[in-house]
């Protein structure tokens, strides 16, 4: 068996072993600004349904969302019917 001196040795390295939580500078998220500058009507059906995905209903309607590679994959399947705007 253990002795109490031991035990209490183990306790206290153990407590001393946890991590600290330090904080991380957080990165500010980019913005892109997305304007419908053609009609979607007469497209194909995954571009009208990607189009109104994105919030777009109207032309000349803008949409700010965050940057992130799906909206680029969306924006890509569309580049023909809007414009885009890193801000």
């Amino acid at each position: 068996m253990e002795s109490k001196e031991n035990v209490e040795n183990i306790e206290v390295a153990v407590a001393d072993a946890k991590p600290k939580k330090t904080s991380k500078p957080k990165k500010a998220k980019k913005e892109i600004k997305i304007t419908l500058i053609k009609s979607a009507c007469s497209s194909k059906p995954n571009q009208r349904k990607t189009v109104e995905a994105l919030g777009l209903k109207k032309l000349n309607t803008s949409k700010v969302v965050e940057d992130s590679e799906a909206i680029r994959g969306m924006i890509f399947t569309v580049k023909h019917l809007v414009k885009v705007e890193e801000l």
